[in-house]
């Protein structure tokens, strides 16, 4: 398979830059996934590389050849769109044949493969129906049969998931991993949602504001984020974070808040070393909070537990510290009373720190 690259890839409309000089390389086979909320600039990146949005600066390489000049057909690529765009005259082997067709490739190769891809999908019964008889699921998967017909080096997929209900949403998502083992192709992915981005992607790139935040694998972005906006993007219940002072208190060094003085162990230390700045901001996941009413104070957190939602055998506490919001990932069957102030244990090991000037994590 071809390596894509985007070298300072650049959108303006009129005097507003959207993408800031992206730069970025993706291997072959690899399935890469854009992720970043509404705005951040991953579909017009999707839609430069498909040839549906025009290149402002910078350039797409497809194996070192360019070709920001070609059109979208000349480009050897297969698009699903979030909203299907299926033709609903055309029942789905019609849809799922239409580039082929195009392509005057004989019959008996065309009907060969859409059956093959329609057994990989499973849409074998659903040939000979129009995309107004089928639920929401199986219209995304005819959108995405019609591109694997096509053969293509790389497969693009535009927040494909979005349109579906939770449920929906969760199977197709498992059904995409399954393609994704059987077809080894490129394929680049756009969504907002940071759960597809973390089960399906080879990489993750994380954008914002029209810039590439960080990219790499799915777990060294969960556990090593470097800054905020990925620390606090990535992750369901979302990363805590709390404003805290380093002060000195005898021969200990403390990380103190509103309501906590967390004493600093000598790997802490080390990583304060060079840090030029006393006010720091601690970054804690909420399934790293331990409930331990018996926990010393120099090493837990005091919260007041404002809700607790329950979402089966674990439940979320929305607590408060002073006017920071701090949620807690437990089991369901721990006994929690609302409105009560309880000690959650923090290991320092599991802290992530963050330096407030510039947002960026201290490694």
């Amino acid at each position: 398979m071809p390596k894509i690259r985007l070298d300072g890839l650049t959108k303006r409309y009129g005097n507003f830059e959207v993408l800031h000089g992206i730069d970025l390389e993706m291997d072959d086979a690899e399935f890469t996934v854009l992720v970043g909320p509404s705005g951040c600039g991953k579909s017009t990146t999707l839609r430069m590389i498909a040839g549906l949005e025009t290149v402002s600066d910078g350039e797409i390489y497809i194996n070192d050849k360019p070709i920001s000049h070609l059109e979208p057909k000349d480009r050897d690529l297969a698009m699903v769109f979030q909203d299907y765009a299926l033709y609903p005259h055309m029942d789905v082997a019609k849809n799922m044949s239409f580039a082929l067709r195009l392509q005057k490739r004989p019959r008996a190769e065309i009907d060969k493969k859409v059956h093959e891809v329609a057994e990989m999908l499973g849409l074998t019964e659903y040939l000979h129906r129009k995309p107004a008889e089928l639920s929401g699921g199986q219209r995304q998967r005819v959108a995405m049969g019609r591109a694997l017909t096509r053969d293509s080096s790389t497969f693009l997929f535009d927040e494909p998931l979005s349109n579906l209900d939770a449920k929906l949403r969760t199977q197709m998502r498992a059904e995409l991993a399954m393609m994704r083992q059987r077809v080894h192709k490129n394929m680049i992915y756009v969504t907002h949602d940071q759960i597809e981005a973390m089960t399906l992607a080879d990489r993750i790139v994380v954008m914002h504001d029209g810039h590439i935040q960080q990219e790499g694998k799915p777990e060294t972005l969960f556990k090593t984020p470097v800054n905020k906006f990925v620390a606090g993007f990535l992750g369901t219940p979302p990363m805590n974070f709390l404003d805290a002072v380093i002060e000195s208190k005898g021969d200990d060094t403390y990380l103190t808040g509103h309501n906590f003085s967390l004493r600093c162990d000598d790997a802490t230390l080390q990583r304060l070393t060079d840090y030029p700045l006393q006010e720091i901001c601690l970054g804690i996941r909420p399934s790293d909070l331990e409930y331990d009413a018996a926990a010393h104070a120099d090493e837990s957190l005091s919260l007041q537990v404002d809700i607790a939602e329950y979402i089966g055998a674990q439940s979320v506490l929305i607590s408060h510290s002073g006017e920071q919001k701090v949620m807690v990932e437990l089991k369901s069957d721990t006994p929690i009373t609302l409105g009560e102030e309880l000690n959650f244990r923090v290991s320092l090991e599991d802290i992530h720190l963050f330096n407030p000037s510039d947002d960026r994590a201290i490694p």
